[in-house]
């Protein structure tokens, strides 16, 4: 057993812990990063490149199915799940060399390919060596939680780490949960051939605008999936080669494969935290706005912080403690402009707060709202449901957007840097924008902050007035 000081040590080579480890070492501090399984964790290898993959080759089946829309001989596509697969997976195949341990050890990185386990407050044991560090970075995720439902043990299910592996179609896919990843998958199974059902306690993808989730919604169902809201799943059980799912109330659905989406746990079983006098529960280790510990010395990102759930957001918060744990500044997280994208077609993205957020927070608020319908852009592509929906204070300041619709994750960032730096909505309003581009609906949005006063009666007698002068 060798005993290795260095700088920093990662705990976790996902997209948090590989930002830490790839920032570190080129900025002079020695970086150990261990990682017990594959490298690029859960993005990578189970979550957001797999299930865009997956998304990508339901799109191209629906846009073969209604192509005759343009003109174009519009038909039934026949689906080669296998090929669908292999798609998937040599998208991950493309993107794994970026992730790799040959690419950190060629960065200056020692990377450990084992478990790690906190052996005090300021050690770790992985691979047989001890790790010494100045400090350390939690990295390790999160994974799909298992609901209390009965029987759930007894029957065979998927999630997000399996699901990716079939080469065949499910013929009837039931999936429990209706968040991002229940929506997303539901989705794309249906246009790649499968049967679907949706069961969700409440209301689908509940954090966002219900005003925007209603036009997901409609698409979802209008496409074929039985979307079945304000349902509790009482038990499961094997139905033949299949399963069944039996709701409160004595309603039951029979499928061939189950997929449960409901929710996430951090991974923070087995770590020794406790040896190294951090605080922790199911939901991830306590962390301070500084992202550190109960412990000083080690710090945690992404999942396992506790907070919002997004990859993005893991690189977000390397940069937090990059600052911290190198130059010593107080650097903190700020939520105010966190944006987050729901992947179906049509796309919800929003940032900031919800207009029942802001109206909770600060009472009177404005709300903007432009529909593609009304977009040249839109129109000719034939892709017109979807509106932009801004709320701001009455003088103008921008507390959040909401945006449904096509490549409604990349509209929605002019929004997170309005919001980041603080941009009155007249930022916006006068941009110039190319036409015709979808963008545009933004900037109409806003430009209805203006409208009651630039169309009024006081200007129009202020025109007429200005007139009498030549």
């Amino acid at each position: 057993m060798a005993e290795i000081k260095t700088d920093i040590c990662v705990i976790g080579a996902g997209s948090g812990g590989l930002s830490v480890a790839a920032g570190a070492v080129q900025m002079g501090a020695s970086t150990v990063l261990i990682e017990r399984g594959a490298m690029g964790g859960d993005c990578l290898n189970y979550g957001c490149v797999p299930s865009k993959s997956l998304l990508a080759a339901g799109r191209a089946a629906d846009a073969v199915r209604h192509a005759g829309r343009f003109g174009v001989n519009g038909h039934e596509p026949e689906i080669d799940f296998a090929r669908v697969h292999d798609h998937v997976h040599g998208v991950i195949a493309a993107i794994a060399p970026n992730d790799s341990v040959q690419r950190f050890e060629g960065l200056g990185v020692r990377v450990i390919q084992a478990s790690a386990r906190f052996t005090g407050p300021e050690t770790v044991e992985a691979g047989g060596d001890t790790i010494r560090a100045r400090r350390f970075v939690l990295a390790t995720g999160s994974r799909a939680a298992t609901p209390p439902v009965a029987g759930l043990a007894d029957v065979p299910f998927l999630t997000n780490e399996t699901i990716f592996e079939r080469r065949s179609a499910p013929d009837h896919l039931i999936i429990i949960g209706g968040g991002p990843i229940g929506m997303e998958m539901a989705q794309a199974h249906r246009r790649l051939g499968a049967r679907v059902t949706v069961l969700q306690k409440d209301s689908i993808l509940p954090k966002d605008d219900p005003d925007l989730v209603a036009i997901v919604r409609d698409r979802i169902t209008a496409e074929g999936v039985d979307l079945r809201e304000g349902v509790e799943v009482a038990r499961v059980e094997r139905h033949g080669n299949g399963v069944a799912v039996i709701l409160d109330g004595g309603g039951r659905v029979e499928g061939s494969d189950l997929l449960v989406a409901a929710g996430r746990q951090a991974n923070v079983d087995g770590l020794g935290l406790e040896a190294a006098g951090i605080e922790f529960s199911a939901r991830g280790v306590k962390t301070d706005a500084r992202l550190r510990t109960t412990n000083r010395r080690v710090f945690a990102v992404g999942d396992v912080a506790g907070g919002p759930q997004f990859t993005h957001i893991a690189g977000y918060h390397a940069g937090i403690v990059i600052r911290n744990a190198l130059f010593r500044l107080p650097a903190k997280v700020d939520y105010s402009a966190l944006p987050w994208v729901t992947y179906t077609e049509p796309e919800l993205a929003h940032v900031g707060l919800t207009e029942a957020q802001a109206r909770e927070s600060h009472g009177e608020v404005r709300v903007l709202t432009w529909g593609f319908e009304e977009n040249d852009r839109a129109q000719a592509e034939r892709d017109t449901e979807g509106k932009v929906k801004v709320v701001t204070l009455p003088n103008g300041r921008i507390l959040g957007a909401s945006i449904v619709g096509a490549h409604a994750g990349e509209l929605i960032q002019v929004w997170c840097l309005a919001i980041s730096q603080k941009l009155k909505i007249g930022a916006i309003a006068s941009m110039v924008a190319p036409y015709p581009t979808l963008g545009e609906a933004s900037k109409r949005a806003a430009g209805g902050f203006y409208t009651p006063k630039l169309f009024s009666g006081r200007t129009r007698g202020l025109v007429r007035f200005l007139g009498w002068f030549g």
